[in-house]
């Protein structure tokens, strides 16, 4: 009986054993491929609302003078929207502490309303404007 008792214990503490080294290897693999795919999704949805922004400039731009566009976008991340070099952008930070640049062509200057636009983690109503007699296209964020 003594020795049937011996190997139980032993054959616990061996898996107790291998359960602590398979649990130190596996759930740091884990907490990075989360962090992986939520950086995918923050930039994918940062991606889809820049260019939603952009394809609504287009649209003013082609309609002309006194067009008005608007349109519901979510960031899912806070950024600063910017325009320069004929492209609106906005910077997404990933959890490695890297930013990455998001950016789409737009044919016309852009306008971000009030100026130093700061897209915090919510939807919005974008609204592309562009005046009659205006020298670019201006974009107003509202949150809804």
């Amino acid at each position: 009986m003594d020795e049937t008792g011996q190997a139980s214990v032993e054959y616990v503490l061996l898996s107790l054993v291998f359960l602590i080294i398979l649990g130190s290897v596996t759930i740091p693999m884990i907490s990075k491929s989360i962090d992986s795919s939520m950086d995918v999704s923050d930039t994918s949805n940062v991606n889809s609302a820049v260019n939603s922004i952009a394809n609504a400039v287009g649209v003013v731009y082609a309609n002309g003078p006194g067009a008005k566009r608007t349109i519901n976008v979510y960031f899912p991340v806070a950024g600063t929207l910017s325009w320069s070099n004929n492209a609106i952008g906005m910077p997404v930070t990933l959890t490695n502490g890297t930013a990455k640049n998001i950016n789409a062509a737009v044919p016309f200057t852009v306008v971000f309303k009030p100026s130093g636009n700061v897209a915090q983690k919510t939807n919005y109503n974008a609204t592309v404007e562009w005046a009659v007699g205006g020298a670019s296209i201006n974009v107003t964020l509202t949150p809804t």
